[in-house]
């Protein structure tokens, strides 16, 4: 049976202290038998059996002492809290453990609960600080991301601190994104608990100036969902066209104040779906929980946002669109973190194999003059001359490279950002200013295009000159390749966050571009994460 009711503190002790184990006398038997039973169950794991070893197979959880007590005390009032956080709260039934602490009288039972303890604080420990999915590649090949797994070592010795309840509550992430995202997955309880959102809108498009039945259910689901003030009208007016505005604002889409196709479909959404995408970004945020934080200055790039953002001691200081991968596989952009530590100015294009063996190789093997803006090299560097053909190629012996030099039709524009990856992944300038303009930019082979690169630039280069525009731009006009380091490198995380939310507590959806959410919340739900105390 799942555990379905939070207990409260209080509570917990009080079942605790029902269960406690009296002290046995002290029996050679007896203890030689906890001993042994300790042993053999550790075997399993050499961290857990030298942790023991160190401690001459004394007990953690199961002893008499106080100190074992409030240890168990805080592990089952955490284990109790563990739906607060979605996690699968059927691995850490409380219940379960309570009789099974009750039923261990012997010496040999109370060293076998004693390891059973320890084996399930560390599993709720390692899903609370860094994730229930530990290997997300699995479920996405372009979730390359590592994730930030501390040794057994850690959390043993930190469980047998003398403050045990506030080093569990230290596991979960400590950031704001990850407390804000809790609240509003109660929010979400709540409201689905209490009927949810109210009828869906069956229009096609309702516009300011429309009435009918479909404003009237347009109206009542905009105050359902806080976006507007309670009133009878049944006229599309000036408050519901702000209100529409609002919304789609907070969602990543057009914001005319026209309900059109795409916006009723997200207004249409259900506070369950909306419930998924809050927890599935919550495990996404465990997964970049590291020790040492984000960085005290980072780069942020959420993809389904279409935003590249510069945090300095967690507070937002620049901010830019940008374009990301296309939705074809082969050109998604992935998820992962690293460190820039350069900048390059008028920057050359070193075309990557995959876009010469499947764009260009084509092109060149039925026109060798064809995509004349690149020049075709050799393993030296040389450039290949085209009075050849390039017809007997195939995609795995074309021996040469391709690139393009700086100038004002670069593909990477005046500026590129590296943070040197396997991926071949950076962000950069583009010719291409347009898309920046649409509400889906999904246009690049997977390296991140930005809007404003050249004041990207200089918020970079503000800590370590004192005019960073006049230096950026005196290198600029000189129209040679330049590479500029940082003085400092700045992490880079590319994150992906369908659900994510402001300083305020606001809550802002996205649209699941690439598909990814949808499979990450396949595999929670397999490991038992649940829906209003519902199994999805």
């Amino acid at each position: 049976m799942i555990y379905r009711t939070v207990l409260r503190s209080a509570a917990v002790v009080a079942l605790v202290a029902a269960t406690q184990i009296a002290p046995q006398p002290a029996q050679a038997v007896q203890i030689t038998a906890f001993q042994q039973a300790v042993a053999e169950n550790v075997s399993r794991d050499d961290q857990i059996a030298a942790f023991y070893r160190e401690r001459g197979f004394s007990p953690i959880w199961t002893g008499p002492t106080q100190a074992d007590f409030d240890r168990r005390t805080a592990l089952l009032d955490a284990l109790s809290r563990a739906s607060h956080h979605g996690l699968p709260s059927d691995r850490y039934n409380v219940q379960t453990i309570l009789a099974q602490m009750a039923a261990a009288r012997a010496g040999y039972d109370r060293g076998a609960l004693e390891v059973s303890l320890t084996e399930l604080y560390l599993a709720y420990a390692r899903d609370l600080q860094t994730g229930v999915i530990d290997t997300p590649k699995r479920i996405h090949r372009e979730i390359v991301r590592t994730i930030p797994l501390r040794d057994t070592s850690y959390y043993l010795n930190g469980i047998v601190s003398d403050a045990p309840q506030a080093f569990l509550a230290s596991l979960a992430p400590q950031s704001h994104e990850y407390a804000r995202l809790m609240k509003a997955k109660m929010r979400l309880e709540h409201k689905i608990a209490h009927g949810g959102w109210g009828q869906t809108v069956p229009s096609q498009k309702l516009e300011p100036g429309n009435t009918g039945d479909g404003v009237v259910a347009l109206r009542d689901r905009l105050i359902a969902m806080g976006y507007l003030e309670r009133t009878v009208t049944a006229r599309y007016d000036a408050a519901i066209t702000a209100a529409v505005r609002d919304f789609q604002e907070m969602h990543g889409l057009t914001a005319d104040g026209v309900a059109g196709a795409s916006t009723l479909q997200e207004i249409n959404k259900t506070p369950q779906e909306r419930l998924k995408s809050v927890i599935v970004a919550m495990e996404r945020e465990r997964w970049i929980n590291r020790p040492d934080g984000l960085g005290d200055r980072h780069i942020l790039v959420n993809l389904t946002d279409f935003k590249a953002r510069i945090f300095d001691q967690g507070k937002l200081t620049f901010e830019t669109r940008s374009v990301i991968g296309h939705q074809e596989l082969d050109r998604q952009t992935p998820e992962f973190s690293d460190e820039m530590d350069h900048m390059v100015i008028n920057p050359s294009w070193f075309v990557p194999r995959s876009i010469i063996v499947r764009e260009y190789l084509p092109k060149l093997r039925a026109n060798p003059r064809a995509v004349s803006h690149l020049e075709i090299t050799d393993s030296r560097g040389r450039v290949v001359s085209r009075n050849r053909s390039f017809a007997g190629y195939t995609n795995r012996s074309f021996p040469f490279s391709m690139r393009q030099r700086p100038g004002p039709r670069n593909a990477l524009g005046t500026v590129k950002f590296m943070f040197p990856n396997k991926y071949n992944i950076y962000l950069h300038d583009t010719p291409s200013k347009s898309l920046f303009d649409r509400e889906v930019r999904t246009f690049s082979h997977g390296c991140v295009r930005l809007s404003d690169p050249h004041d990207f630039a200089y918020a970079l280069l503000a800590r370590q000159t004192d005019d960073p525009q006049g230096f950026f731009k005196s290198r600029l006009r000189t129209g040679k390749e330049t590479r500029v380091n940082l003085d400092q490198p700045v992490p880079v995380h590319l994150i992906y966050r369908t659900a994510f939310t402001t300083p305020k507590g606001q809550v802002q959806y996205r649209r699941d571009i690439y598909d990814r959410d949808a499979g990450i919340w396949n595999a929670l739900t397999a490991a038992g994460v649940e829906i209003g105390g519902i199994q999805s």
